[in-house]
């Protein structure tokens, strides 16, 4: 009983996210870009955040992303010069307002050359340009960081020469498949023409994602589905054709409605092997797998995998 009531209350947090990740106001990283607070911004035509050590550390500290890269480099270098457009390349997909993934990585850009930089460019023991580094954003605030050093969230990007390689590396990382020709986010067009901040909508549209596909794994994982459930599921999922915000969850909820009389007939109860089939990976099913799971970007916690609002 105990652990049905745990289920239970599992299930309950998570649709309740599917409300509320909607009503948060922005904050932190995004409103210091769009005032260009302490100089940390994008040049104009970039994507990449230029940052010095005047406000590295706020910057990345504040940022809601789950993940940033930064590269160390210096203007002169030609390397750094001919490397520029591929880093570009793949800023665009997470950064600025054309974003076809907002709110997942932060990239930025430090150059090493400018006097300013050069503690800052020895703290992180940059001794070639480019140079990538990989981690949490608000792990970018440390004495001294090696590439390798144990216990440490951060690290060297070793292969990510081109923008293909860079963002498969981060697509390993991450668990994703992003693609360097995707798009802004379809849901984009539904927004209402007042909204003050499309760009925060479409982030909690992913966590609402999210959200639909943690409440159909608890389903699964905690067996909740019974003949006498059968009806509820059904109805469960007729809510999300008609009303649920993403466009690609109404469709795959669909998609599923149609295929689930021939695993679930009237009178029958699912054997363990059918409601495997019908339902394992059902987030991924409903929602597509386009969204990386586990990371929660507009409702995210103080904790990692956890919702909430900081």
């Amino acid at each position: 009983m105990a652990a049905s009531t745990a289920a239970a209350r599992r299930l309950l947090l998570a649709l309740a996210v599917l409300a509320a990740c909607l009503g948060s106001a922005p904050h932190g990283a995004v409103a210091l870009r769009s005032l260009g607070v302490g100089g940390a911004k994008a040049a104009d035509g970039d994507a990449a955040v230029d940052l010095d050590a005047s406000n590295f550390t706020a910057f990345l500290q504040t940022s809601p992303e789950s993940f940033a890269v930064v590269e160390f480099f210096a203007h002169w270098c030609p390397a750094c010069r001919n490397y520029k457009p591929h880093y570009e390349r793949v800023a665009k997909l997470f950064n600025g307002p054309d974003a076809a993934h907002p709110g997942t990585v932060v990239m930025a850009r430090v150059d090493c050359a400018s006097k300013v930089n050069v503690d800052l460019c020895n703290k992180f023991s940059v001794d070639h340009y480019p140079y990538l580094v990989w981690g949490p954003p608000t792990k970018f605030n440390l004495a001294q960081w090696k590439p390798k050093q144990e216990n440490s969230e951060l690290e060297l990007i070793d292969d990510g020469r081109t923008a293909d390689r860079l963002l498969k590396w981060i697509n390993k990382k991450m668990g994703s498949s992003f693609n360097l020709d995707d798009k802004k986010y379809e849901n984009e067009s539904m927004h209402p023409k007042n909204t003050s901040d499309p760009e925060q909508i479409v982030r909690a549209i992913y966590d609402v994602e999210e959200a639909t596909s943690h409440a159909l794994q608890i389903i699964l994982e905690h067996k909740m589905i019974k003949p006498d459930t059968r009806d509820s599921l059904i109805s469960f999922l007729q809510i999300l054709v008609a009303h649920h915000p993403s466009k690609r969850c109404r469709r795959g909820s669909a998609e599923l409605l149609i295929d689930f009389d021939d695993h679930w007939h009237t009178n029958l109860s699912l054997s363990l092997e059918d409601s495997t089939t019908l339902l394992k990976g059902a987030g991924e099913k409903v929602c597509g797998n386009g969204v990386p799971r586990g990371y929660w970007i507009f409702c995210r916690g103080s904790k990692k995998e956890t919702r909430g609002f900081r």
